[in-house]
């Protein structure tokens, strides 16, 4: 969603749907920014590691990997006070375990077989994540639903 005031905001998977109207150019926009900014301050690692501001704003960050790879969002139901989803795909958040890491978890609506691709839509999700320096676990969790642990590199 954009903001006014704010600029780009990738698409955590908590919210409605993302609005296609030009919302291709200014993930892309958002994308390049990315990369530019890696190179400009992360000397000779230059785009290959997350930048200071990612580490700041993991979830922010990581959402926007993976929407710029083309992974879709889940979505919730902005007229339902219980937030049912209406879409299957990523949902970016907080991580149980704590400060550093963020969680990566793949939802959908109710019986849409979310559960049944989640560990293969994962890996796709780590992949992205990791040709851009994130490491990335993939555990089972409650009820044997499968997420990943996302943290910036070691030597960070």
């Amino acid at each position: 969603m954009n903001t006014p005031g704010q600029g780009f905001e990738p698409a955590s998977g908590d919210g409605p749907a993302p609005s296609e109207a030009g919302r291709a150019a200014q993930l892309r926009t958002a994308h390049e920014g990315l990369l530019q900014i890696r190179r400009f301050v992360n000397g000779p690692s230059g785009a290959g590691v997350p930048a200071p501001w990612e580490l700041r704003l993991m979830p922010r960050a990581v959402a926007l990997v993976l929407e710029a790879a083309g992974l879709p969002p889940s979505a919730r139901d902005p007229q339902d006070p219980g937030g049912r989803r209406t879409r299957t795909g990523y949902r970016v958040g907080p991580s149980a375990s704590g400060d550093g890491r963020v969680e990566v978890t793949w939802l959908g609506p109710a019986g849409g077989g979310a559960a049944e691709e989640e560990q293969e839509r994962l890996t796709v999700c780590a992949a992205a994540l990791e040709e851009l320096g994130w490491v990335c676990l993939l555990y089972r969790g409650p009820r044997r639903r499968r997420f990943l642990e996302v943290e910036p590199p070691a030597a960070l």
